[in-house]
């Protein structure tokens, strides 16, 4: 019996795209929003304008298509939207890893996988029209979110159906579908949904990041990127 996703996955030697397959390995970038990058000092990156436009510089610099990054990147791209705080916390460190690239673009299936479940969360800030898999390989059992997709993604899936390693799962959503972002696919692992469908938290505060560290381990374990 495997007993965590690293043991799971640590004989891969090559990345597992989660993007169309035309988008080459050479064409993804690392990028950096986090609230230690200096040159976001003076962009308001919660204005999905703004916010693309500093993207498309980096990737113009870079000559790339993707820029991916994010796992537990302490973000001030949360600071307009007031679901994320409360009298005791605020949430601004990122749980998955953001792939930023251009809406309508094709999310492929890494694993086999079952949809648990799925929905628009539709709220300012939030994920948008949102797809859970539930994957389970060697007797350990794991879900994968997907975040800030089409509305068009989630209007025939169904509950239990399966989607192939490699299949198309959906595509990438507007800013105003994937409420008020820059078009991108936010990715995360989740060992234990807590009863939650169609949902889970994709930021936390710094009081509940031991656990959620815990219960969203980093994708690049899948990923290999």
């Amino acid at each position: 019996m495997i007993s965590s996703l690293t043991e799971l996955f640590e004989n891969l030697e090559s990345p597992i795209y989660l993007l169309d397959s035309l988008i080459t390995l050479d064409s993804f970038c690392p990028i950096d929003l986090s609230v230690y990058n200096n040159e976001l000092d003076n962009i308001d990156i919660t204005n999905p304008d703004k916010c693309q436009e500093y993207i498309d510089t980096v990737l113009a610099k870079n000559k790339a298509k993707v820029g991916y990054g994010g796992y537990l990147e302490k973000r001030n791209l949360y600071s307009d939207k007031s679901s994320f705080s409360d009298q005791t916390a605020y949430r601004n460190i990122h749980l998955g890893v953001d792939f930023w690239t251009t809406a309508g673009t094709k999310v492929i299936t890494p694993l086999k996988g079952n949809v648990h479940s799925f929905k628009n969360n539709n709220v300012f800030g939030d994920y948008g029209p949102t797809i859970i898999l539930q994957h389970e390989i060697r007797g350990f059992r794991f879900h994968t979110l997907y975040g800030h997709l089409s509305i068009e993604s989630i209007e025939t899936i169904q509950i239990g159906q399966e989607f192939e390693k490699g299949s198309v799962l959906a595509t990438l959503g507007t800013p105003d579908i994937n409420v008020n972002y820059a078009p991108h696919l936010h990715f995360q692992i989740i060992i234990d949904m807590e009863g939650m469908k169609g949902d889970y938290p994709g930021v936390c505060s710094v009081d509940k990041l031991k656990f959620y560290a815990q219960n969203c381990p980093d994708p690049n374990i899948l990923l290999n990127f």
